[in-house]
């Protein structure tokens, strides 16, 4: 069982926008090689272990890997925060917040 603690453990405060890093990040976050696929195949391979140890082990390493995607997707956040529709587009990062706009809607602010 986890526990979640509203804090980053790692205070993540980038005040410029940078359209072109957010979506280099954003490979980081959710690509063949990212954060969130790396949590979930940790979390996946703990079942597997013929040991407590080693499923404990694979169990605490996912749940660090959950630490880097919210410090990664609140980089992301703070990268885009502000761009206009038009930037957005620009930067190929449209598709994304459409998808999270549907989903969030305190991300609605960016189509004002």
């Amino acid at each position: 069982m986890l526990k979640y603690v509203k804090k980053l453990e790692y205070p993540i405060n980038i005040k410029n926008k940078d359209l072109k890093m957010a979506k280099t990040l954003l490979a980081q976050l959710g690509g063949p090689d990212g954060e969130i696929g790396a949590a979930m195949r940790y979390f996946c391979q703990k079942f597997t272990m013929p040991d407590e140890r080693g499923s404990a082990l694979l169990n605490d390493i996912a749940t660090e890997e959950l630490d880097h995607v919210e410090m990664i997707a609140t980089m992301v956040y703070q990268l885009m925060e502000g761009a206009s529709i038009e930037e957005l587009n620009n930067a190929g990062l449209i598709g994304f917040i459409s998808k999270i706009n549907d989903k969030y809607s305190e991300i609605k602010y960016i189509y004002n």
